[in-house]
């Protein structure tokens, strides 16, 4: 997130206390799942999984969209469990399972706002278990605890190097009437943070040149920041400023997993084509 200075809560408009406690704990319980026990981590995402998936049904009603939650909320569990334990393929078809049992399902309601609540369902199935699906399955295998780590932090680093450039020299916002906090200058600190992230701290982890974690940081930078306007178009839009107040300082589970989301995804295309 790469914000321009503001006077409620702080110069960001956040509780940097609290967010930071929180920020740290989650890590340390997440990295600590996939180092030690990795069945414990794939059930952390489920877990996340199907808070994100409530909030969002809850944040689509204040605009009379209602997702069909005896579908979606099985989904947000069933999927990146399949994903994990079975394959993606196995996932991608529990996917497409409960898009025709949502259509289904929304029948016995009568064809009055039929499109959206089937669009809404839809939407939040595929924005949230289906993508994290992608996390789960990543950390399958001998370096799946690698992957996923470096997935996180140059999904953190985008957040810290943003935030921390915004704060400070934050003054021209992207897109004012989407996210006024974020700032171009943000937005570079949080590229030269993933590019130092991506060139020394991701060839530790994973067996990849410097030039490729460069490139990766940068490119995971641009897909985090869009994860990011893209959670905050949908809440300027349903008209909520969090999806929840479930994580002090932070806001909802979805708050939280907007720029992961798609950078799992990101993640994982850019790991297979790289072989690790």
């Amino acid at each position: 997130m790469t914000s321009t200075p503001t006077t409620s809560g702080g110069r960001a408009g956040r509780n940097l206390p609290a967010a930071t406690a929180v920020g740290v704990g989650l890590l340390a319980v997440v990295f600590s799942a996939l180092i030690w026990l990795r069945p414990a981590f794939v059930a952390l995402a489920m877990a996340a999984s199907f808070l994100a998936v409530r909030e969002l049904a809850k944040a689509l009603e204040h605009r009379d969209r209602h997702v069909v939650r005896e579908v979606a909320y099985p989904a947000a569990i069933v999927i990146p469990f399949s994903s994990y334990h079975y394959s993606p393929e196995i996932s991608l078809g529990v996917f497409a399972l409960s898009v025709v049992v949502v259509a289904w399902r929304r029948l016995g309601a009568g064809v009055q706002r039929y499109f959206d609540d089937l669009a809404a369902s839809v939407l939040v199935i595929a924005y949230v278990p289906l993508l994290v699906g992608f996390a789960t399955a990543m950390s399958v295998g001998e370096t799946g605890a690698e992957r996923v780590i470096t997935m996180v932090l140059l999904t953190a680093g985008n957040d810290t190097g943003g935030y921390a450039a915004g704060v400070f020299f934050g003054r021209h916002p992207i897109a004012a009437g989407i996210s006024p906090k974020k700032s171009w200058e943000g937005l570079v600190g949080s590229l030269l943070t993933q590019a130092a992230l991506g060139g020394f701290v991701v060839p530790l982890l994973l067996d990849i040149a410097p030039w490729q974690g460069i490139a990766l940081g940068l490119v995971m930078s641009i897909t985090a920041t869009v994860g990011d306007f893209a959670e905050s178009a949908i809440k300027r839009d349903l008209g909520v400023k969090d999806m929840s107040h479930a994580l002090p300082g932070h806001g909802g589970f979805m708050d939280r997993l907007d720029s992961l989301l798609i950078n799992a995804l990101v993640a994982s295309i850019a790991f297979t084509w790289m072989g690790v």
